[in-house]
């Protein structure tokens, strides 16, 4: 009788101690302004478009976050990070940015990864070319995504000395990007490191698209594909395949482009992943950290015991056994840290 009366009294405790984090956590929130479906660019006639979410406790300036959704570079949208970025705006003092891009389905099905990856850069340019009329300061940017949005949050990172009027058309691969600031080419904003950001989270992260071709990424048995109701098909087209092409496919693989700090040097980026992450394992995500590691950059890791992929998306996921509430705050609040400390 005696344990079971402690037992109780322990989990009495557990409950209070619950009640009182959660209370904090919403005492702490405070109200922000949301700008909805901003079109910042439309390649190819597809209309992208940006939330932005503004908190309200009087600064005149705010840093700024700006956020890639996941779903495999094949579904989803910007909506499905719409809990984060209240969180964010919420229990920060950070502008979030959270941004549409073309996926592999758009225009028939005939987007390419390049394409995808130009549409992240051109999306952080737009940013710092117009977050001021929001609020926000744009010599203070980081960027983050979770899943494919990671790898694309990586690829800002990694890419900004590697931008080409004619994107992978020419005799080498390089980006152009979606959006330019005016009157200024691919070259131009290279030359003057103008796709530079202050920090990046990225969140269980997808980092070799060289190694998932090779494992079936571009077949049917690839469930994103009948997810988004596309052909499976060549993430480049037709004409380009791993075996014979894998320098395109390393080119746009974060693992295969981390320069060494002596060359260039990366901003501050937190990378986690779950413990019981089986799409992007934590193997394959400590694999990145270790070669950001291995090349001086700077980086943080951490591994949440317990949780599977997807924890930061908006809602449920019954399928992963996931929900944001539940789920997505401690990393969340690592998050704002992180950003507290790199955005000063």
């Amino acid at each position: 009788m005696k344990n079971l009366n402690n037992r109780s009294l322990m989990q009495s405790s557990l409950l209070l101690l619950a009640s009182v984090f959660l209370w904090v956590s919403s005492a702490q929130a405070h109200e922000f302004t949301a700008h909805k479906n901003i079109v910042w660019a439309s390649p190819k006639n597809v209309s992208l478009t940006a939330d932005i979410y503004v908190p309200k406790t009087g600064k005149a300036k705010y840093p700024v976050l700006v956020i890639y959704h996941g779903g495999g570079w094949l579904i989803n949208n910007n909506s499905i990070m719409n809990s984060m970025s209240e969180y964010i705006a919420s229990h920060g003092e950070f502008i979030v940015a959270n941004m549409n891009y073309r996926l592999l389905p758009e225009n028939k099905n005939t987007t390419n990864m390049n394409e995808i990856v130009e549409d992240a850069l051109g999306g952080v340019l737009w940013v710092k070319d117009n977050i001021a009329t929001y609020g926000g300061d744009p010599k203070r940017v980081a960027v983050t995504g979770d899943s494919a949005g990671g790898h694309l949050a990586s690829m800002v990172l990694l890419s900004g000395q590697k931008l080409e009027s004619d994107g992978f058309a020419g005799n080498t691969l390089g980006f152009n990007p979606s959006y330019l600031p005016k009157g200024k080419t691919a070259e131009q904003v290279a030359k003057a490191d103008g796709l530079k950001v202050q920090a990046a989270i990225i969140s269980y992260g997808a980092f070799d698209l060289y190694g998932a071709a090779q494992n079936n990424f571009e077949k049917p048995s690839n469930m994103f594909w009948a997810f988004a109701k596309a052909d499976a098909r060549g993430i480049f087209g037709s004409s380009i395949n791993v075996t014979d092409n894998a320098n395109y496919y390393k080119a746009v693989s974060p693992i295969y482009n981390i320069p060494l700090a002596s060359t260039y040097k990366l901003p501050p980026q937190f990378v986690h992943v779950g413990s019981k992450d089986n799409t992007t394992p934590p193997a394959a995500v400590k694999a990145y950290v270790e070669q950001l590691e291995k090349a001086g950059q700077p980086v943080e890791f951490k591994l949440y015991e317990g949780k599977n992929h997807a924890f930061l998306d908006t809602g449920c996921n019954e399928f992963l056994k996931m929900c944001f509430d539940k789920d997505a705050p401690d990393a969340l609040n690592d998050i704002l840290h992180f950003l507290e400390k790199t955005l000063k």
